[in-house]
C-alpha cells in the first residue's frame, strides 16, 4: 500500500523534481493565471463564471505570475507515437489533438523602430495577404511600441482584457475587440507597412503571442478587419472564380492558386497540410533562402505548469541563495516536509510563504537562504505511483530495480477516458523523461542478465494495454467464453451481469453489476 501524501512517498517525488531541474527539464517562467483580488488566490478555470469567482461573485482578472514548469513539449513528438500501445482509438485521437502538431513557418516582422516580432503561421503561402498584425495584450513589446497618443486607450484595453478568461477570449463566436497601438511593422515579403493592433483573441501563452493577420483567408482576422475597417486582400483564388477583398462576406480557406503574391502568382494551393502543400513548401524554401524565416514544427501542447500556491502537494525542493542563484535541496535533506502549524488565511500565496521556520534555511555554503514555497501539482505524485507499487517500502530509490525488471511496464491499465489528456499524458511524459535520465538503467541491466529483451522499458511507455471503464471486449480473450446480459451502445456492452468461463481452468467467474472487462495476468 502507498499513500502519496506520506513523506516516505513524496521524498521520491521531490527527488524526481531534483533530477528534472538538474537536467534542464524543470524551469521557472511567467504564466497567466486567474486571480481573485477578493479571495487573494489563484483560481482554476472551472471556478470562474462570467469573469467572476464562483464563491463571492467578485471580479477575476488574468495576472502574470512566476511559476515552475516541466518541459512537456520536449517529448511532444515522441508522445504522438502509439506504435507499441494497445489503447482505444478515441484515447489516441484525444491525445493527438491535445498535442496539436502542426507544420508551418516562423517569420520575423520588423517594426519601424527596429524591434523584431516573431510569428508562427501554418499558412506562409498567405503572407502576401497579411494587412495588419495583432499582438496579445500581454505581449512584452506592447508597452515599448505603443505611441504616446495611443497609450491611454491601450492601457484601458489591457485592463479590460485581463478580466476575461482564456476560454472566453478564444471563443469563436465572441465579438472581436481590439485597439491600434499606433505602431507599424514591415511585411518582409512585400515591404508593405502594416499597422500593429492588440486584441484579446490572441493569447500570449500560445505560439509567440503575435500573429500576422490575413483577413481574406482567416475567419477571425476577417471579422476583426471588417469591424475596424482594415484592408482585406485576396491572395488565393479558387479555380474558376474571382474573389474581391472588398465584397467577400467570409474568409476563403480552400484550395486554389496564389495571386497578388509576386513571383508565386499561379502557384497551386492544395488542401494538404504543411509541406505536402506545394505552395507552402515553395514559400518556406524561399523564406529560408531570403533569411526572412524558416520551416517550423509547432505544438498546441504547452509546457506543464506544476506550481501551486497552496499547502497541499509536495513541497518543491528548491533553495534561493542570496546572490540570486538557485540550487536544489541535497538528497540527504529530503524529504522537505510540510510544517503543521501554518496560517491558512488566503493571501494569494502558499501558506508556507509566511511561515518563517519553513522559509529560512541555509545554502550549500552555509549562508542564509530561502526555500521555495510553491508546492507541486498533485498529478506529479500520481505520474509514478505504479512504480512505487512494486516496492512500497524500498528505501534505496524510488523503486526496486529487481522488481522493475520483472514487472514493468504495466500490462493493463483500466480507467476512464477522462484521464486521456491529463493523467495518461503526464505519466507518459514522466516515464520517457526518467528513461532518458537513466532511472531504468539498473533494471535494464538486470533484464539483460536474465536473458530478457528490455525493449519494453526502452520505449518509455508506462502501460501497454489500456481498457476504458465500460468496455467488455471478447476479442481480447479468444480462449474464453464470455456470457453477459446488459445493453449495447455501439460496440460497447454495459453489463449488469458478466460470466466468464476460462477454458484453462473451467472455473466460472460471475460478477453482478460489472462495468468493465475481467482481466487476468498470463
Amino acid at each position: 500500500e502507498i499513500i502519496s501524501c506520506d513523506p516516505s512517498y513524496y521524498k521520491w517525488t521531490q527527488w524526481f523534481f531534483k533530477i528534472f531541474y538538474e537536467n534542464d527539464l524543470a524551469y521557472r517562467g511567467e504564466a497567466l493565471v486567474n486571480w481573485s483580488e477578493a479571495l487573494q488566490t489563484v483560481l482554476a478555470n472551472e471556478q470562474v463564471v462570467d469573469g467572476k469567482d464562483e464563491r463571492l461573485g467578485q471580479p477575476v482578472i488574468q495576472k502574470m505570475m512566476t511559476q515552475w514548469f516541466f518541459r512537456y513539449r520536449r517529448y511532444a513528438e515522441e508522445m504522438l507515437n502509439f506504435e507499441h500501445l494497445d489503447w482505444p482509438e478515441p484515447v489516441k485521437i484525444m491525445q493527438t489533438n491535445w498535442i496539436g502538431r502542426s507544420e508551418g513557418a516562423s517569420v520575423i516582422f520588423k517594426t519601424e523602430s527596429g524591434e523584431s516580432i516573431e510569428i508562427y503561421t501554418t499558412r506562409p503561402d498567405t503572407l502576401w495577404g497579411a494587412t495588419f498584425m495583432v499582438l496579445a495584450p500581454e505581449h512584452h513589446l506592447v508597452d515599448k511600441i505603443t505611441t504616446l497618443e495611443q497609450k491611454q486607450i491601450v492601457e484601458e484595453y489591457k485592463a479590460q482584457a485581463a478580466t476575461a478568461t482564456e476560454i472566453e477570449r478564444t471563443a469563436t463566436d465572441r465579438e472581436k475587440t481590439g485597439v491600434f497601438t499606433g505602431a507599424y511593422a514591415i511585411n518582409p515579403v512585400n515591404q508593405e507597412r502594416i499597422p500593429i493592433w492588440i486584441a484579446d483573441y490572441v493569447m500570449v501563452t500560445y505560439g509567440t503571442g503575435a500573429i500576422m493577420a490575413v483577413p481574406a483567408h482567416d475567419q477571425r482576422d476577417f471579422e476583426f478587419a471588417r469591424k475596424f475597417g482594415l484592408n482585406v486582400r485576396v491572395v488565393i483564388q479558387p479555380e474558376g472564380q474571382s474573389l474581391d477583398g472588398e465584397t467577400i462576406t467570409e474568409a476563403y480557406v480552400g484550395a486554389g492558386v496564389m495571386v497578388n503574391s509576386g513571383q508565386f502568382d499561379g502557384t497551386l494551393v492544395t488542401d494538404d497540410k504543411g509541406r505536402k502543400n506545394p505552395a507552402i513548401d515553395a514559400v518556406i524554401n524561399w523564406l529560408e533562402a531570403q533569411g526572412f524565416g524558416k520551416g517550423t514544427v509547432n505544438y498546441r501542447l504547452r509546457d506543464w505548469l506544476i506550481s501551486r500556491q497552496r499547502y497541499w502537494g509536495s513541497p518543491i525542493p528548491i533553495i534561493y541563495r542570496q546572490d540570486g542563484t538557485i540550487e536544489t535541496v541535497p538528497m540527504e535533506d529530503l524529504p522537505v516536509i510540510h510544517p503543521q502549524d501554518v496560517d491558512f488565511k488566503p493571501t494569494g500565496q502558499s501558506p508556507l510563504k509566511y511561515y518563517e521556520p519553513f522559509i529560512k534555511t541555509v545554502d550549500s555554503d552555509g549562508n542564509p537562504a530561502e526555500r521555495e514555497t510553491d508546492t507541486m501539482d498533485t498529478f506529479m505524485c500520481s505520474s509514478w505511483y505504479h512504480y512505487r507499487y512494486l516496492s512500497p517500502n524500498y528505501d534505496q530509490g524510488a523503486f526496486d530495480p529487481e522488481e522493475a525488471a520483472y514487472w514493468l511496464p504495466v500490462d493493463v491499465y483500466t480507467g476512464g477516458a477522462e484521464h486521456a489528456t491529463m493523467h495518461l499524458l503526464y505519466t507518459r511524459w514522466f516515464t520517457k523523461a526518467i528513461r532518458d535520465l537513466g532511472v531504468f538503467d539498473e533494471a535494464i541491466e538486470i533484464m539483460k542478465q536474465h536473458g530478457r529483451d528490455p525493449e519494453e522499458l526502452l520505449i518509455g511507455e508506462p502501460m501497454l494495454l489500456l481498457r476504458n471503464q465500460g468496455q467488455v471486449l471478447g476479442a481480447e480473450r479468444p480462449g474464453d467464453i464470455i456470457m453477459a446480459t446488459g445493453r449495447y451502445e455501439g460496440d460497447k456492452l454495459f453489463a449488469d451481469r458478466v460470466e466468464v468461463i476460462e477454458k484453462i481452468s473451467e472455473v466460472p467467474a460471475g460478477f453482478d453489476g460489472v462495468f468493465g472487462e475481467i482481466m487476468r495476468r498470463v
